[in-house]
């Protein structure tokens, strides 16, 4: 029996958000030794624009397209089977094109959740958080999110975190609950 395992490079991934029709969304570029490849994993939507120094495990590279402005683009992609996040720089990169929404190319059956509309705070029992982050309720101070969720609501787990007051630590891939003194 043969067995591969998945290649780690060092690299720059830089993050970039595109406003879509389906909201803002994020994709990478991923800059190693092997070359660069762009980056449309769903856990990319929990980091801030930005780029991000670190070792890379490649789960697989592949030939992806798109269509935006009447003109298709191919792009050699990598799939990411995990970061680990050495240093980060705060300046996010500027958009160099328009690009479809993954979500909008990605099949999946089930529906997104519906979003809480009004402000609240853990101790409100709120039945939408429930539903929205199931087994990982009730929410620690500390929140690790699932990236093979469907995307629209890994989405939707990522704003409602922001609304709860937690803060994404992208060198832990963690949410946390700033201490309130």
């Amino acid at each position: 029996m043969h067995t591969t395992s998945n290649p780690i490079l060092n690299g720059t991934l830089a993050i970039r958000e595109i406003n879509g029709r389906n909201g803002p969304f994020k994709v990478g570029t991923l800059q190693t030794s092997l070359g660069e490849f762009a980056v449309k994993d769903s856990l990319l939507d929990q980091y801030d624009p930005g780029s991000y120094e670190g070792e890379f495990q490649i789960e697989r590279i592949f030939q992806g397209h798109y269509i935006a402005g009447g003109r298709s683009v191919t792009e050699i992609r990598a799939q990411l089977a995990n970061i680990s996040i050495n240093d980060i720089d705060a300046e996010a990169p500027k958009p160099i094109e328009a690009e479809p929404d993954p979500i909008d190319i990605e099949v999946k059956p089930e529906p997104a959740p519906s979003k809480h509309e009004e402000e609240a705070t853990l101790d409100d029992k709120n039945p939408e958080d429930d539903k929205l982050f199931g087994l990982l309720m009730p929410l620690e101070d500390t929140v690790t999110l699932d990236p093979s969720v469907d995307r629209k609501v890994l989405r939707a787990q990522t704003v409602r975190l922001k609304e709860l007051g937690y803060e994404f630590d992208a060198k832990s891939q963690t949410w946390k609950r700033p201490s309130i003194h």
